[in-house]
C-alpha cells in the first residue's frame, strides 16, 4: 500500500504541476523536437498531465494497480530515454559531465541535475514494476468490500 500510496502521489503532484502550467509545460515539450505538428505537440502537452494524474489517483485508491503499473512503465521508458537524449546533447554542446548537466526536463520538479533524475525515474520504475508482480492484498479487499 506504501508504494501505491507513493508512486501514485508523485504522479499526481509531477501531473498537476503541468496541468496548472500549460504554457510552460508546452514549451518544454516542444523543445525535444518529438512532435513537428502543432497538434500533436498541444494534444500531448494538454493530456498527458491529466493521464498522470489520472494514474495517481488509481493507484492512491488501490484501482487497476497493475494495469496502471504498466502504464507508468510504458511512459517512464521513453520519458527517461528523452531526457537522457537531451541531457547528452547539452553535454555534448557545454563540455560538462553528465552528472553537472541541469535542466528543466518537463517532469514536474523544474530544474534538476540529470544523475538525479535517472536515479528518481529508476526508483519510480522500480516501484512500477514491483507493483506489476506483487500481490495486492488492499485491491482484494477494496472488490470484496465493492462486492457487498
Amino acid at each position: 500500500m506504501l508504494a501505491r500510496w507513493s508512486l501514485g502521489t508523485v504522479f499526481i503532484f509531477m501531473g498537476l504541476s503541468k496541468a496548472l502550467h500549460p504554457v510552460e509545460f508546452l514549451k518544454l515539450v516542444r523543445q525535444y523536437n518529438v512532435f513537428h505538428d502543432h497538434l500533436w505537440l498541444n494534444l500531448v502537452a494538454s493530456a498527458l498531465p491529466w493521464f498522470e494524474v489520472f494514474c495517481g489517483l488509481l493507484l492512491v485508491f488501490g484501482m487497476a494497480v497493475r494495469g496502471t503499473a504498466v502504464m507508468l512503465l510504458a511512459m517512464l521508458g521513453p520519458f527517461t530515454w528523452l531526457v537522457l537524449s537531451r541531457a547528452l546533447a547539452i553535454r555534448e554542446a557545454t563540455g560538462l559531465p553528465l552528472c553537472a548537466v541541469k535542466f528543466d526536463c518537463g517532469c514536474g520538479a523544474g530544474e534538476v541535475l540529470i544523475c538525479r533524475k535517472f536515479a528518481e525515474n529508476i526508483l519510480l520504475a522500480a516501484l512500477s514494476t514491483w507493483l506489476v508482480f506483487s500481490e495486492s492484498r488492499s485491491s482484494e479487499w477494496l472488490t470484496r468490500c465493492l462486492k457487498r
